[in-house]
């Protein structure tokens, strides 16, 4: 026997920034599968996500914070690119996605999760609502569900021209002085140089050639600069 029960309440999610989108994320409702009066923990929760009448989104990240959930499955209801009459239909976008490496210990029970449309089985779009369906098998867990889930759709062109427009609004920083338009020739530099060596060499030959006597001025000598012994 399936049983179904509520907890919690709906909440909107209504934050914009970062292309987050407008959606209601319904009460996560619990499905316990058996005997309820020998089992009384459901192992599974089904939490419904749903967006403004009438419009569909192209997903590009669902972003949450777990709290002790195992395992994740996301199912899609989009509508069918192949129908003429706008049906929609529920696929599946990723299979029984692993939150906690081990279900019966701590790690990962409450980390921060993004889940891009890389990931997905199917492309994530023209989507009308989201289903996420929780999994933990581990009886050592009292409760478990997901946090502060949040959907971003996918960026369009007339976003990225707002952007790039804004952007180009701000002064433009000064740049820098071009160091190399002043910068002589290295070639000609490097000429210049072997020329001035060339050129102490000579110098430094020609005066270790010449032999300077000790009181030798212009070949005379000064008497006043000599000394008698």
């Amino acid at each position: 026997m399936i049983t179904k029960n509520a907890v919690k309440r709906d909440y909107e999610c209504v934050i914009m920034s970062d292309n987050t989108v407008t959606c209601t994320v319904k009460t996560p409702v619990a499905l316990q599968i058996g005997d309820v009066k020998t089992d009384s923990r459901p192992g599974i929760y089904v939490i419904d996500i749903t967006f403004p009448p009438g419009q569909t989104i192209n997903i590009q990240e669902i972003s949450f914070k777990n709290y002790y959930t195992a395992f994740l499955m996301v199912r899609l209801l989009r509508r069918d690119p192949k129908s003429s009459e706008n049906a929609v239909k529920w696929v599946t976008g990723l299979q029984k996605y692993h939150l906690m490496p081990k279900p019966h210990a701590e790690g990962g029970s409450q980390d921060y999760f993004s889940i891009y449309r890389q990931q997905m089985l199917v492309e994530p779009d023209d989507v009308t609502s989201i289903r996420l369906i929780l999994r933990q098998p581990s009886s050592v867990w009292l409760n478990f569900t997901l946090e502060d889930i949040k959907i971003r759709e996918c960026g369009n062109e007339d976003s990225e021209k707002n952007l790039s427009s804004w952007f180009s609004s701000f002064t433009p920083v000064e740049q820098p002085p071009d160091l190399k338009e002043g910068l002589p020739d290295p070639q000609q530099v490097s000429s210049s140089i072997q020329q001035m060596w060339a050129l102490t060499e000579v110098m430094q030959t020609n005066q270790s050639a010449a032999r300077i006597g000790r009181f030798d001025v212009d070949g005379c000598y000064d008497i006043n600069l000599l000394s008698y012994t």
